[in-house]
């Protein structure tokens, strides 16, 4: 097979496999990402792992801060004319001017079995939702988000032992090899796109603070997917008092006793490791490893090593 000229748009952890394979496999021409963040207490100045990957490859990278008017971009791809461009997580909208360059035209691995879950969180939001099953499809990038013909899919089992970080990272790697199954067969045609049916589709917009805060007035299985979905960041929480509790670990169990007479919230009961909160639905939900604001994550053994009593203590607190 003649050398491809490829172009590859990512930017965070997830992408990363997909480009190492491509590296290995291909060669990258071009690497575009998001521009370098500020992250942490300290706001440093951080580099996306794409371009980290790529800087040590010594693949050319853009930094675009907006893909969709930047003429430099344009024509740089112009005058490189690509053979495909790949992206995998990329973050921004890629314009029609861009899409169509190449000759392979430009595909997408999206952390979903589309048309469900279209959006920037389809990770985070197949745990939120309760799926049993989430996957990969690889398909052609279209104007609209996440609504191009449909190339290849692959499963993956979502676990009540997964939380975001283990499901992202089985995704990334089922990514990578779905992507290393389906591009010889893009190259010589040997595929069959199917188009996706819009009434099917759901969207899984990006986290947004509200999402973060539970409501305890749901039953403990939600909670529990709420948990497990932002777990290691950015966390569900609730409050103590007014210090601001994350809970990072939990588990739905039976206690086989009514407590319809106290507040949803409700600490009903702790033994050495755990505390255990009322849901709704007369549901429990036992929590194994919190963070009180100002402190690291921690078993609740530790928290509770002061030997005080919190049953009975409601949380939720302020701004309820």
């Amino acid at each position: 097979m003649d050398k491809k000229k490829i172009v590859f748009m990512g930017t965070p952890k997830f992408a990363v496999p997909v480009l190492e394979m491509l590296i290995e496999k291909y060669g990258v021409d071009l690497v575009i990402t998001q521009p370098d963040k500020k992250v942490g207490r300290k706001k440093v100045l951080t580099a996306p792992p794409v371009k980290v990957i790529a800087e040590e490859k010594g693949i050319k990278v853009l930094q675009p801060e907006k893909i969709s008017n930047d003429e430099n971009v344009l024509s740089e791809l112009k005058e490189l004319n690509p053979d495909i461009i790949i992206t995998a997580a990329y973050g921004q909208l890629v314009p029609e001017t861009i899409l169509e360059i190449p000759k392979y035209k430009c595909i997408n691995v999206h952390g979903s079995l589309l048309p469900k879950l279209r959006g920037g969180a389809p990770i985070q939001y197949s745990i939120l939702e309760d799926h049993e099953k989430t996957g990969i499809t690889i398909m052609y990038m279209v104007k609209k988000l996440d609504a191009g013909d449909m190339i290849s899919k692959v499963e993956v089992d979502i676990l009540d032992s997964d939380n975001y970080e283990s499901l992202h990272d089985k995704l990334s790697i089922a990514g990578r090899d779905l992507l290393k199954e389906t591009l010889p067969n893009i190259f010589t045609g040997n595929i069959a796109p199917e188009k996706q049916d819009d009434s099917l589709a759901t969207f899984a917009r990006n986290i947004l603070r509200e999402d973060e805060k539970i409501d305890w007035n749901k039953s403990a299985r939600e909670i529990f997917n709420q948990v497990r979905a932002l777990d290691p960041t950015p966390g569900a929480f609730t409050y103590l008092d007014e210090n601001v509790l994350k809970i990072w670990s939990s588990e739905v169990v039976d206690l086989e006793e009514n407590f319809s007479s106290k507040k949803v919230g409700t600490i009903i009961k702790q033994d050495k490791k755990h505390i255990y909160l009322l849901c709704g639905e007369n549901t429990v939900l036992k929590v194994k490893e919190l963070q009180i604001s100002g402190k690291k994550r921690m078993p609740v053994v530790n928290f509770l090593s002061n030997k005080k009593d919190y049953v009975g203590t409601i949380l939720g607190g302020i701004n309820e």
